[in-house]
C-alpha cells in the first residue's frame, strides 16, 4: 500500500534501512508536507461533520388522521424528537389520505389493506374491535350479552368507506348472532376520537378499534364489553411512501421508529 502511493505520487515517503530488522523512516520531503496533510484530515472531518449534522437537520412531513395523532402517535412521539432534536418534523393531519406523491407528503400512516398502488406499505399493527361504553353507562343499562345491543343507543364510526372490510356495527352484530336494524337515535360520527370521546361522555356504546381506545381503557375512562369476543380487524396501520424516497435518511429513522414502537403497542 505504501510502495503504491509512493508509485502515484512519485517520491518516496520513506526510507529504509537495510539489516536484520527492515526499519521504515519518514524522508525529511515527506515530513515536511505531513502538517499540511493533517490540516486537510482535519478540514474533511469538518466538512463530513457538517454533511452528518445537516441530515440530522432538514424537515420530514408526516400525514396521519387526527385522531390517530391524538390518539396514539403525539403520547408517543417525543421518544424520536429526542433521537432526532434538530429535525423539522411536522405533522399534517388534513392531508393523510392524500398521495404522499405529492403535497410535500414523505411519509404517511394509514389505515386499509395495504395496497396502495404505486407506494411502498410497511405494516405497522393490527388491532381488534370491541364495543366500550363509559362506567356510568353501563352501570345504568343492563347489558350482559350482545343481544341486549339491541336496545342501546350504537355510536357508530363512520370515519371510512364501508364498502371496504372495515368492521361496522352491523358486521360485528351479525357475527354475534344478533339482528337489529339501525334506530334513529343511534349516533353517526366521521372521527374515530370523537367515536370515544362520545362513548365517554355517556352517549351510547361504540364500536372501538384497540389502537385507539387503548388509553381511555387504561385510565378507566371506557370500559371494553364482552372481552371474550375477540374480533381482529382485516384492516391494519401501514407506514406509506413513495419507493424511490426511501432513502432519504430522516425517512427510514422515522419509519424505523414506528416500527418498533407499533411492535411494542400491537398484539399481532
Amino acid at each position: 500500500m505504501v510502495r503504491g502511493l509512493e508509485e502515484w505520487l512519485g517520491v518516496p515517503l520513506f526510507s529504509r534501512a537495510s539489516g536484520g530488522r527492515a526499519r521504515l523512516t519518514v524522508t525529511d520531503g515527506a515530513q515536511g508536507a505531513l502538517q499540511d496533510i493533517r490540516a486537510g484530515f482535519d478540514r474533511l472531518w469538518v466538512g463530513l461533520d457538517q454533511l452528518k449534522e445537516q441530515s440530522s437537520r432538514g424537515a420530514l412531513t408526516v400525514a396521519v388522521s387526527s385522531a390517530f395523532a391524538g390518539k396514539w402517535l403525539l403520547p408517543r412521539i417525543d421518544g424520536f424528537r429526542s433521537q432526532w432534536p434538530n429535525l423539522d418534523l411536522r405533522l399534517d393531519t388534513s392531508a393523510w389520505l392524500a398521495d404522499p406523491s405529492g403535497q410535500g407528503i414523505d411519509i404517511a400512516v394509514r389505515y386499509g389493506a395495504g395496497d396502495w398502488r404505486g407506494l411502498a406499505a410497511d405494516r405497522l399493527m393490527a388491532e381488534e374491535v370491541y364495543p366500550v361504553c363509559s362506567p356510568s353507562f353501563i352501570r345504568n343499562a343492563s347489558i350482559r350479552t350482545p343481544a341486549d345491543l339491541r336496545l342501546q343507543t350504537l355510536i357508530h364510526d363512520v370515519s371510512h368507506d364501508t364498502s371496504t372490510e372495515f368492521v361496522t356495527w352491523e358486521s360485528w352484530l351479525a357475527g354475534a348472532g344478533v339482528q337489529r336494524r339501525p334506530v334513529a337515535k343511534d349516533l353517526k360520527i366521521t372521527n374515530a376520537a370523537a367515536v370515544l370521546q362520545a362513548a365517554s361522555a355517556g352517549q351510547g356504546v361504540a364500536l372501538a378499534r384497540s389502537v385507539m381506545a387503548e388509553e381511555d381503557i387504561a385510565s378507566g375512562s371506557l370500559v371494553r364489553l364482552f372481552p371474550d369476543r375477540k374480533v381482529v380487524s382485516p384492516l391494519a396501520y401501514y407506514a406509506v411512501y413513495k419507493p424511490e424516497a426511501a432513502a432519504k435518511l430522516q425517512l427510514q429513522a422515522f419509519r424505523d421508529w414506528l416500527i418498533a414502537e407499533a411492535q411494542g403497542a400491537s398484539f399481532a
